[in-house]
């Protein structure tokens, strides 16, 4: 046999044991996948839901998706969900989780009151470097004015969005997460205020719905006495 078969047939030979390895490897991924995938997912839902209990402690608050939305993309950045926070009949406010682009990906979930202030920031995935934009959801880190990264956003208002150096302290070295994790705020801020308007706007609806059939009742009494 000549040196070039004997070349041609190994060179086959490894591209089969190579196409086995990368079968395997990715029937292994797969399974793995399957198995972890809602954990993962339940351990997301459970942070959502204690992150909201966080958001509006108030007594008697409850918590419900926003109706006629199944989540919407801006950009690069998708809004996943929106939930409103209501007691009595009236909407307190919101939570948005917003995923995208940071250095590297970040998924944060964050609640705002129907005034736009900010009630909080969660992040449910953030996989950027270590010891920098890590940063951004590491409780031990503060920046200069003693706060956390995330905690420094609690209390402001979310109306015209917010700027580094302005609104808010990016991190040394981690500018970049940084200036990505407040571009999925003010995304996720304009969609909660969205939510509410329309909240709002079928609440009066509703309202007018009511009003205008309590009046046909009225009308309809009145006409029956005079009858």
């Amino acid at each position: 046999m000549s040196e070039n078969k004997k070349s041609s047939l190994e060179m086959v030979k490894l591209g089969l044991v190579l196409a086995l390895y990368a079968s395997v490897s990715c029937a292994v991924l797969a399974l793995v996948n399957n198995f972890t995938a809602p954990k993962i997912a339940a351990n997301q839902e459970a942070k959502i839901a204690s992150s909201m209990k966080a958001f509006f402690p108030e007594e008697g608050c409850h918590f419900e998706k926003a109706e006629n939305f199944s989540g919407k993309n801006l950009g690069n950045i998708k809004i996943e969900q929106i939930i409103l926070a209501k007691k009595e009949g009236l909407v307190l406010g919101g939570a948005a989780q917003v995923s995208g682009p940071t250095y590297d990906q970040g998924t944060i979930f964050v609640g705002m009151k129907k005034d736009g202030t900010l009630q909080g920031l969660k992040f449910l995935k953030l996989t950027d470097s270590p010891g920098f934009g890590l940063k951004a959801n590491d409780p031990t880190f503060t920046l200069p004015n003693g706060k956390t990264f995330y905690g420094q956003f609690e209390g402001k208002n979310a109306a015209s969005g917010f700027k580094a150096g302005e609104d808010f302290d990016a991190i040394s070295g981690a500018t970049i997460t940084s200036l990505s994790v407040a571009a999925l705020i003010n995304a996720g801020t304009s969609s909660i205020f969205e939510a509410l308007e329309a909240s709002s706007s079928d609440s009066d609806s509703l309202s007018e719905a009511e009003n205008a059939l309590d009046s046909d009742k009225v009308s309809a009494r009145v006409g029956g006495e005079e009858n």
